[in-house]
């Protein structure tokens, strides 16, 4: 279940996005596709990311310092993953965290963690300028994910795991 639009800008193209090569369409999967349709360099158990996620969150943390992502499920591109300067962001109480993703926690709220709790999440990178106030906004490109149901060695995994936290988790 892709919830963000697969409109693309005709701006050029952001180095990010350009270094990881185009992104798969988001459409969802064939029934006969691989699980793992999407190449990954940091793989989480609940969330994972492609290079072109890595390159231009290193770039973003470069100009505005540490990071956070957030996935509320809002209206427009709410249910986007934003990123946003680390100290100008409250974690809520009834946020989940999905884990760190090249070293930027990752947040999904609690509303919105009930319906993706059986799928696993893949940060990447799409041409064109989302609705919100995420930090890549001005470089024409947005985050984006793409989604899967887990496998049924994760479900085991993550049942023997347990619920992942909720609220601010320590960072240091």
């Amino acid at each position: 279940m892709n919830t963000a639009e697969s409109d693309f800008s005709s701006a050029g193209t952001h180095p990010a996005a350009a270094a990881a090569g185009p992104s798969p369409e988001a459409t969802p999967p064939s029934a006969d596709a691989a699980v793992e349709s999407v190449p990954v360099v940091v793989e989480g158990l609940r969330a994972s990311a492609t290079q072109a996620a890595v390159d231009l969150l290193t770039s973003l943390e470069e100009v505005h310092g540490p990071l956070l992502l957030h996935q509320s499920g809002g209206c427009c591109d709410g249910s986007s993953p934003m990123c946003y300067p680390r100290r100008e962001f409250q974690v809520g109480q009834r946020d989940v965290y999905l884990g760190d993703l090249a070293g930027t926690p990752y947040y999904i709220g609690g509303k919105q963690y009930e319906y993706w709790a059986h799928t696993h999440l893949t940060l990447d990178v799409v041409e064109g300028r989302g609705s919100g106030f995420s930090l890549e906004a001005p470089e024409g490109v947005r985050f984006f994910i793409h989604s899967r149901l887990f496998t049924e060695e994760e479900v085991a995994r993550i049942e023997e795991e347990g619920p992942p936290p909720r609220g601010p988790v320590d960072d240091g």
